[in-house]
Formats: C-alpha cells, structure tokens, sequence
C-alpha cells in the first residue's frame, strides 16, 4: 500500500509573500504588535495541525521572484519568537525554511528538526555543517540563480537531468557532512529559476527523480504556473494548485509543501488512494 503522502503547511512571516498569505502584512498596529503576531502565527500553525498538517515550515524571507533580502537580524525577529512558543503547542516538526545558519541554529536549538535550504544548502559550509551536528532533517532545492534574478529568461540545456545532477551533488555534499542518509528529502523546485513550460514538464516527468532515492517534496501551492495557465491571481489558485497536487502525488511526489492544508490534505487522501500500490 502507497504511504500516505505527507502535508507540510506553509506559515509566512513575511510582508511581501507572493500569495498574499504572509503575517506581518497583518494590519496589527501598536507597541504591542510584534506579541500579537506572534499570537497570530500561532493561531494559524495550530490551525493547519488541525487540519492535517504533518509538518510545519515556518519561513521570516521571502522566496518570491525579484525578493528583496532580509536581514539576519530582521528575520530572527520574525521566526524566533514563534518557534520558541509554537514548539511547546504542536506535536509535529517543526522545519526552518532559511538560507542563513545562524537562524537555523536559533530554530534548531529551540527544537525545530528540519532544514529547509532553497540553496540546496550549495552556498552556505555552516548550514551543511550545522545540518550533520544538530543530525537535521534537510529539505535540498533545486534553484537556478537566485530570487532576485532566477526567472530573468531561465534556460537549460536538458532539464530534468540538470536538476537531477543538481540535487545528487547536493545529497553528497551534506551526507559527507554527516547528515543521516535517511533524513534528506529532494525538491525539484518548482517555479525557482523555470518557465511556465519547465514547471509542467517537471510534473509530467517527476517519477524520474526517484532515480536519487530520496523522498519527493512538490511546493505548487499557488504559484506563477497555475496563475499563467488559469489566468488567475494568487488568492484564487487553489484548484488549480489542487490538480497539480493530485497529479504530483500520482507521479511519485511523498511530501507536498501547500498554504491550504484542509483542501489539499483532502486532495492528498483521495490521490494516495487512487494511486495505491503504483
């Protein structure tokens, strides 16, 4: 029987998230707003746990193209204070979605259990390194150039082999760090340096990834694809999201990153069912 394919819930603590979602852009005003968000973010993670999030990713940067960076400082600000009080109110992980080592020892150290790295922990030695000390799950990405420029005219040469040597050398570099083999978990990156077409075509062919014998994570939750397919904004995609859901778990997806956890853990279970033992 196919395991159940696990749900992670996307809490932004961000302003400028690309699906309108993020909690700092709360209207919460006052010398007391930085405790109310706190409260607020916990409201939604404990939420989402109800709903059946199996794991919650909790992220103080956004990721969405053309992003700006955000300071160490400001995004410790964002996701330490949640973690130290959300830690204590849900019983699942908890996974740090940071390119920065030291916001990811803050979180590992309040009890966080995953590293969630949209540099495929490529460009940092400390993550890697803090990854195989702490003994860390690792979610590894693929991403070509950055968020401020990877979608200025993504191209390859072949795409799903690029990725997948990408994300091979990736699994290397952190099992030499010493990183459980067992806790590594492969991300195609959908819409991190690709084009409507490269997005699609990474669905279509996502079984080929299996070829890394890692577990599959997909994150579509409202992305550019579905908007350009659809001709809708962000806040209207979740269907769209839905079948690309539906479809991911059919071609092999284990874990898919979502912002509507009740509907697409619903999608999930009937997916899980349809594709039983294939």
């Amino acid at each position: 029987m196919r395991p159940k394919t696990r749900i992670i819930g996307i809490v932004n603590l961000t302003p400028d998230s690309f699906s309108g979602d993020g909690i700092y852009k709360s209207r919460i005003k006052g010398r007391k707003k930085g405790a109310r968000i706190v409260e607020q973010a916990l409201r939604v993670a404990e939420k989402m746990v109800e709903d059946g999030a199996d794991i919650i990713d909790l992220g103080g940067e956004s990721t969405r193209p053309g992003a700006k960076a955000v300071s160490l400082n400001e995004e410790i600000d964002r996701v330490i204070p949640v973690i130290k009080k959300l830690i204590k109110k849900i019983k699942v992980p908890i996974s740090i979605d940071t390119s920065k080592a030291e916001v990811a020892r803050q979180a590992l150290d309040l009890g966080a259990s995953i590293i969630n790295d949209i540099n495929g922990l490529h460009n940092d030695p400390c993550l890697v390194e803090l990854a195989g000390r702490y003994n860390a799950g690792v979610v590894i990405m693929h991403i070509k150039g950055n968020p401020r420029t990877m979608q200025n005219n993504p191209r390859y040469k072949s795409l799903i082999p690029e990725i997948i040597d990408y994300l091979s050398k990736a699994i290397k570099i952190v099992t030499g760090a010493g990183v459980d083999s067992k806790k590594i978990i492969v991300d195609p990156g959908i819409g991190f340096g690709k084009t409507t077409a490269h997005n699609l075509e990474i669905l279509r062919r996502l079984s080929e990834f299996k070829v890394l014998g890692k577990p599959l994570l997909v994150g579509t939750s409202r992305k550019s694809l579905i908007g350009n397919v659809l001709g809708l904004p962000a806040g209207e995609r979740m269907w769209g999201t839905a079948a690309t859901i539906a479809i991911a778990i059919n071609n092999g997806a284990d874990l898919v990153r979502v912002h509507d956890v009740k509907q697409m853990a619903e999608v999930a279970r009937m997916a899980d069912a349809i594709a039983g033992d294939n």
